[in-house]
C-alpha cells in the first residue's frame, strides 16, 4: 500500500486559513495518511436529518492534493447535544442506576433502538457520500469501543437485550437457573423477563451471572460495530475497515471484534495515561503490541502513536529526545505496517488541551516535529521493503478474555491479576530476548515449541483435549495454579481433584492450597532459593512425574512447587505458585533450553531485540530503552541497515539489521 506514517487530524478545531499550512507541513514531514472525523457528529449532522459534509470534503480534497489519503472515522462515539436533549433515552445508566449525562464522549447506550437508528442513518449517509472519493481509502467505525463503558450501560433497553441474549443461549429458564447456580440465596427466576442487569447489590454477586453479563456486554459491542461495518462494506467494497484497540483492555473481546475487520489497529501511549512514573517499561509496551498482533494473527496499524506529553486534567512526562522515534520503531518491530500519530497539533479547547501532539499550541514546528521527520525519512524506505513481514515466535502465551473476566469477578487473592500474571511470564521471555506470540484458546497451538497457559481457571472438555493433543504431538506445555477450577458457567468442578482431567497431563494433583495474604513463601529450584507469591498449590505427584522445585517454608515445606511430566512426545510443566522475577527467569531459562528455543541475541539490560521476517529476509531491531550507552550482539551474518555503529547503541537509539534466511 505504500502508507507507513500518518497523523490524526482535526481540521474542525482550526480556522480554514490554517488548513493549507497543515497539509504542507504533513507532506514535508513524509506523512501520507490521516484519520479524521471520528468525533465530529455535530459538524456532520448539525440538526436531525440535515447532513453537512462540505467541510470534510474540502479537508479531504486539500490533503489529497498533497498526496495524503484519508481514513474516515464514523462519529458514533460522540452523539450531539440535540440528540441527547430530544431523545434522553439514548444516555447510558451506570451500575448505581444513575443516568450519565452529556458533556464527555461515549455518552450513549449501544443497545438503544433510537440511538441505533441514528447510527445507521449517519453511517449510511457517509458511506454513500464517500464511496467513490479517490482520496478515501478506509474507515474506522467509532473510537476505542469499550473505552469509557466499564460500568455501562444498565438501562431497561440493556436489561431486555440481556434477557434475550440469555434466552438464546440457554433456551429455558431452568437451564439458566442451573448454569448460574441460582438455588444459592434464592436467586431462581421463573422466566427470562425477571432477570436483572447486575446493578449494585446489598452484598455479594453471583459469579456465573456476572460472567454472562460481561460476555453479553462484549457481544453487544461486537454487534454495534458489525451494524456499521455491514453498511460500509455494502457501499464501499474497495475500502478497508479497521478499529483502534487498546492492548489488554477487556470490555470487549478483541478476538471477536477483529472478525469484522480487515486488520486491527492500536493506540500506543508509552508515556502512560496521566501516569506519575516517567514512562512505561519496555516489556509492558512490547506485550501490548504483541497481543494486538495476535488478535488477528496478522500485521496491524498503530492508529494513535504518542507524539508528545499525555494529559487531560493533569499531564505526564515529556518524551526525551529520541524516545518518540524509539517508540515508533518499537511498534514497527512488533508488526505494525503503519504508524499514525496522535495528534497533529495539541488542541486549544476542550478536555484534551494538554494531550500534546507533533505541533504545540502555537502550530510552529519544534523538536518533536523535526525528530519524527528525520526518523520517517530514514525508516519509510525500509518499511516499504519489510511490509507484510511478521515476527515468527516459537513461544506462545494463551490469552483469554473469559479467563480474565472470571478472575476479575473472583480474584481470590486481591493481589492476583490474570493480565499481570500473563505479563510477568511475558517479561521473563522478553528479558531473554525470546519473541512471544499471544494465542486464543482456540488458536493454533501447534505453531509453538513452548506454550504457556497461565491461570486456566475455566475449563471444558474441548480445551482439555486441545492441551492433551498439543503435548502428545511433541509440544512443551506450561500450566499453572488455579487450572481447571471451574466449568464454563463459572461453577466449581466437583468430580475430581484439581486440576481435573488435566492431572493426567500434569502427572500431579492439588489436594490443598494456600492463599497467601501479606505473606511470601520460599521455594527451592536448582539449589537456589526463590520466592513464591500470592498462591501456593500443595501438590501430590504421581508415579513418573518429576519434581523440579519444592517449597522451603510454611507447613508444606518440602512439598512440590513445580513439576514436569512426560506425555506422548512432549511434556507438561505445572507451576503451583506465582514465581517472583528471579524464580520466573530461572524457570523460563530451563524450559526454553529444554524446548530448544534460542534467543535473538545478547544485550545489556534495557535493550530489546525483536524480529520480523518474510520469504528470504529477516530483520532484527535493537532498541535501547535507556538514556545511557548500551551494547548488544547478534549473529555476525546480519548487516546494519539503520543506525550508526552496529552493536553499540546511544541513549534511546534504534538499530535495524538485515540478513537473508
Amino acid at each position: 500500500m505504500g502508507i507507513h506514517f500518518g497523523v490524526d487530524y482535526y481540521p474542525e478545531h482550526w480556522q480554514r486559513d490554517r488548513w493549507e499550512t497543515d497539509a504542507e507541513l504533513m507532506k514535508e514531514m513524509g506523512l501520507t495518511v490521516v484519520r479524521m472525523a471520528e468525533f465530529s457528529w455535530h459538524k456532520l449532522e448539525p440538526q436531525e436529518g440535515k447532513y453537512d459534509f462540505a467541510w470534510l470534503d474540502d479537508a479531504i480534497d486539500l490533503l489529497g492534493r498533497c498526496g495524503i489519503r484519508t481514513i474516515v472515522g464514523t462519529p458514533t462515539a460522540a452523539p450531539p447535544a440535540w440528540m441527547a436533549n430530544r431523545y434522553p433515552e439514548i444516555l447510558p445508566v451506570d451500575r448505581e442506576g444513575r443516568v450519565r449525562g452529556f458533556g464527555g464522549r461515549h455518552h450513549d447506550c449501544q443497545s438503544n433502538a433510537v440511538y441505533r437508528g441514528f447510527v445507521r442513518k449517519i453511517v449510511t449517509a457517509m458511506a454513500v457520500h464517500y464511496k467513490d472519493n479517490p482520496n478515501v481509502i478506509g474507515w474506522q467505525p467509532d473510537n476505542e469501543l469499550g473505552n469509557s463503558h466499564h460500568d455501562l450501560c444498565m438501562c431497561e433497553s440493556c436489561r431486555k437485550n440481556f434477557q434475550g441474549w440469555l434466552e438464546k443461549k440457554y433456551g429455558t429458564v431452568d437451564r439458566l437457573n442451573e448454569a448460574w447456580g441460582n438455588a444459592f440465596w434464592s436467586q431462581e427466576y421463573n422466566e427470562f423477563s425477571e432477570v436483572f442487569t447486575p446493578r449494585i447489590t446489598v452484598t455479594g454477586e453471583n459469579p456465573s451471572a456476572m460472567l454472562d453479563w460481561k460476555c453479553f456486554c462484549s457481544d453487544l459491542i461486537v454487534d454495534f460495530m458489525k451494524e456499521q461495518t455491514d453498511i460500509i462494506r455494502k457501499h464501499c467494497p474497495n475500502h478497508f475497515i479497521t478499529h483502534n484497540y487498546m492492548g489488554f483492555a477487556d470490555k470487549v473481546d478483541y478476538y471477536d471484534l477483529g472478525k469484522e475487520l480487515d486488520f486491527v489497529s492500536h493506540d500506543q501511549y508509552p508515556g502512560g495515561f496521566f501516569a506519575d512514573e516517567s514512562h512505561g517499561r519496555g516489556d509492558i509496551l512490547a506485550s501490548t503490541l504483541d497481543v494486538v498482533r495476535s488478535y488477528k494473527n496478522k500485521n496491524f496499524w498503530i492508529m494513535e502513536q504518542q507524539s508528545g506529553i499525555t494529559g487531560w486534567e493533569v499531564m505526564g512526562r515529556a518524551p526525551a529526545p529520541g524516545q518518540l522515534s524509539l517508540w515508533s520503531l518499537q511498534s514497527v518491530a512488533h508488526g505494525a505496517d503503519a504508524v499514525v500519530y496522535f495528534r497533529r497539533r495539541v488542541c486549544a479547547m476542550g478536555t484534551e488541551q494538554y494531550w500534546h501532539g507533533i505541533l504545540p499550541h502555537s502550530g510552529n514546528p519544534g523538536r518533536r516535529y523535526y525528530e519524527l521527520k528525520e526518523m520517517i525519512r530514514k525508516a519509510a524506505p525500509l518499511m516499504e521493503k519489510m511490509e507484510g513481514s511478521m515476527p515468527a515466535p516459537e513461544v506462545g502465551i494463551v490469552y483469554s478474555f473469559r479467563q480474565n473476566y472470571a478472575l476479575q469477578i473472583q480474584p481470590q487473592n486481591p493481589n492476583m491479576s490474570y493480565t499481570e500474571q500473563i505479563q510477568e511470564y511475558y517479561r521473563a521471555f522478553y528479558d531473554r530476548q525470546i519473541p512471544v506470540d499471544f494465542v486464543p484458546d482456540d488458536g493454533d497451538f501447534g505453531k509453538y515449541k513452548l506454550l504457556v497457559a497461565p491461570l486456566q481457571y475455566l475449563m471444558n472438555s474441548e480445551l482439555e483435549e486441545r492441551y492433551f493433543r498439543y503435548v502428545k504431538n511433541g509440544g512443551h506445555l506450561v500450566l499453572t495454579m488455579r487450572t481447571g477450577v471451574k466449568d464454563e458457567t463459572n461453577i466449581c468442578m466437583t468430580d475430581r481433584e484439581l486440576p481435573g482431567r488435566l492431572s493426567e497431563l500434569t502427572g500431579s494433583e492439588v489436594l490443598d492450597y494456600d492463599c497467601l495474604r501479606d505473606a511470601r513463601v520460599s521455594a527451592v529450584f536448582q539449589n537456589e532459593s526463590h520466592t513464591a507469591r500470592n498462591w501456593c498449590d500443595i501438590i501430590t505427584v504421581k508415579e513418573g512425574a518429576e519434581v523440579l522445585a519444592v517449597y522451603g517454608s510454611e507447613f508444606y515445606a518440602g512439598e512440590p512447587c513445580v513439576t514436569k511430566n512426560e506425555y506422548g512426545q512432549g511434556c507438561c510443566y505445572y507451576i503451583g505458585t506465582e514465581p517472583d522475577e528471579a524464580f520466573m527467569a530461572a524457570l523460563v531459562r530451563y524450559m526454553t533450553d529444554a524446548a530448544g528455543i534460542a534467543a535473538l541475541g545478547n544485550a545489556d539490560e534495557g535493550v530489546e531485540l525483536a524480529a520480523r521476517e518474510k520469504a528470504d529476509r529477516r530483520w532484527i531491531f535493537a532498541m535501547n530503552h535507556t538514556d545511557r550507552e548500551r551494547t548488544y550482539s547478534v549473529d555476525s551474518s546480519y548487516r546494519l541497515v539503520y543506525g550508526e555503529e552496529a552493536g553499540k547503541l546511544n541513549g534511546y537509539e534504534v538499530q535495524i539489521l538485515e540478513r537473508k534466511i
